[in-house]
């Protein structure tokens, strides 16, 4: 799946996973991303969408 947002670019944000004795390890938070059949410029067209953009209402799903 891929892990980035075509409407609004979001990616994959990477920082640290911070222990109770402070020890760094790398991690990474994904996008909650979905794959739609969206409306754009009047034909549908498939996507893949993050929730934010959802529910912001920058897309129009296709039906």
């Amino acid at each position: 799946m891929a892990k980035k947002c075509e409407i609004c670019g979001k990616g994959p944000q990477v920082g640290n996973a911070v222990s109770h004795a402070h020890n760094l390890t790398k991690r990474r938070w994904m996008p909650n991303i979905r794959k739609l059949r969206i409306l754009v410029k009047g034909s549908p067209k498939s996507a893949y969408v993050c929730t934010r953009c959802l529910r912001a209402g920058k897309v129009v799903k296709a039906l």
